[in-house]
C-alpha cells in the first residue's frame, strides 16, 4: 500500500488548507500538552496523556496535538520511492505480529527522529491511541488538492489518515495536515497548528478526503461525487463561507454561458474578486454595503478557459475548472 503521492502539489496545495475549528473547546488540552517535553519514548508519552486525560475524547485531542506541534513533516523524503517492507511468516498469527512490529517501529522512529510523511504521522496516532485505550484505523486514500483534480475520480492512494472511536462513533482526524506548510520558491516546511483536522465532520472531509476503503466515507457519498466537487482551498473552510450555488466544479465556455454563484456567511465588508487563469485580471464583485450573503454572475466568452478562482478578501477559496 502507498501513503506518500508522487504528485507536488498534492503536498503544497493540501498542507496548507486549514479547516474550521470544532464547537468543542480543547484550549486546556491543549495547552497541557504543549507543555510537554520532547518524548522520545511511545509508552512514557502514552503513561502522561493518560494521567493528564481521562475522557476519551481529550486522550485523543491530546495524542493529535502532541504528533500535529512536536512532528515535523519530512519533505526531503516526500515523493521518494521507498522499498516495501519484506518479511516471512509461517502462520496468519505470525505474519500479524510482524505487521505490528513494523508498526511500532515506525511508530518509535517518527517519535524520535520528530520528522514524518502521512504514514509516520498516522501510524505513531494509531500505535499512541492503542496504548492509551482508544481504537483508532489508519485510513489510506485519495486527496483533492489541485484544479488538475477537478472532475477526476480517485486514484491511486497519496494520503493517510486516521479514525478513533469515540462513545462507539467513528470520528476523522488528520495529524499530517494538521501540522503545518510547505510554501515557498524552496519550499519548506513551517510549524501551523491546524485544529480543524480534529473530528471534522464527514461531509466537511469529503470536500478533500476519499478513502480506498469507502466505508470510511461515514457519508452516503459517491466517488462521482467527489470528482464532480469544486476544489475548496483552505481559506474557504477557515472563513466558514458557504457556497450555495454552484454545486460543480466544471464548466463549458458556451457563448452567453453565465456561473451563477451565492455565497452566504460573509462578514459586513467581506471583498469578493474572482480571476480566469488565462486573464490575470482581478475583478471585483458588487455587495451590498453590510450583506453577508452574496448573489453574482460570472459571465462566460470563448477565452474564458483554465481555472476559475473565487477569492474572498485576496485570498483563494475555490476553484472551477472552465473547458471549451
Amino acid at each position: 500500500m502507498k501513503y506518500i503521492s508522487k504528485t507536488l502539489y498534492t503536498l503544497l496545495l493540501f498542507l496548507a488548507v486549514v479547516l474550521p475549528t470544532q464547537a468543542q473547546d480543547f484550549t486546556k488540552v491543549d495547552n497541557t500538552v504543549k507543555q510537554y517535553p520532547k518524548f522520545n519514548d511511545v509508552d512514557k508519552l502514552a503513561s502522561q496523556i493518560k494521567a493528564d486525560f481521562k475522557t476519551d475524547t481529550d486522550k485523543a485531542r491530546a495524542i493529535f496535538t502532541y504528533i500535529a506541534t512536536t512532528v515535523k513533516y519530512d519533505y526531503a523524503a516526500y515523493g521518494v520511492n521507498q522499498r516495501p517492507v519484506a518479511y516471512s511468516y509461517r502462520t496468519e498469527e505470525e505474519k500479524l505480529e510482524k505487521q505490528k512490529q513494523f508498526k511500532e517501529e515506525l511508530a518509535v522512529k517518527t517519535l524520535k527522529s520528530k520528522k514524518a510523511v502521512c504514514q509516520g504521522y498516522s501510524t505513531l496516532y494509531d500505535i499512541l491511541a492503542a496504548k492509551t485505550g482508544l481504537e483508532s484505523v489508519i485510513i489510506t486514500g485519495t486527496s483533492k488538492s489541485h484544479p488538475a483534480h477537478i472532475g477526476k475520480g480517485p486514484g491511486a492512494s497519496d494520503h493517510a489518515w486516521n479514525a478513533v472511536k469515540i462513545n462507539g462513533k467513528w470520528k476523522l482526524l488528520d495529524a499530517t495536515w494538521a501540522a503545518g506548510v510547505v510554501t515557498g520558491v524552496k519550499p519548506a516546511f513551517t510549524f501551523k497548528f491546524n485544529d480543524g483536522y480534529f473530528f471534522a465532520e464527514p461531509d466537511v472531509f469529503f470536500l478533500n478526503h476519499f478513502p480506498d476503503d469507502t466505508k470510511w466515507l461515514l457519508i452516503n457519498k459517491t466517488a462521482n461525487d467527489f470528482a464532480n466537487l469544486p476544489l475548496y482551498y483552505g481559506d474557504y473552510l477557515l472563513g466558514n463561507y458557504y457556497f450555495i450555488s454552484p454545486v460543480n466544479g466544471s464548466f463549458t465556455n458556451k457563448a452567453g454561458a453565465v456561473i451563477p454563484f451565492k455565497i452566504t456567511n460573509l462578514k459586513p465588508g467581506d471583498k469578493i474578486h474572482y480571476v480566469f487563469s488565462n486573464g490575470k485580471t482581478f475583478k471585483e464583485v458588487s455587495l451590498k454595503d453590510g450583506s453577508t450573503v452574496a448573489e453574482f454572475n460570472v459571465p462566460l466568452s470563448a477565452s474564458s478557459t483554465g481555472t476559475l478562482t473565487v477569492y474572498i478578501n485576496l485570498k483563494s477559496v475555490a476553484a472551477y475548472s472552465i473547458e471549451r
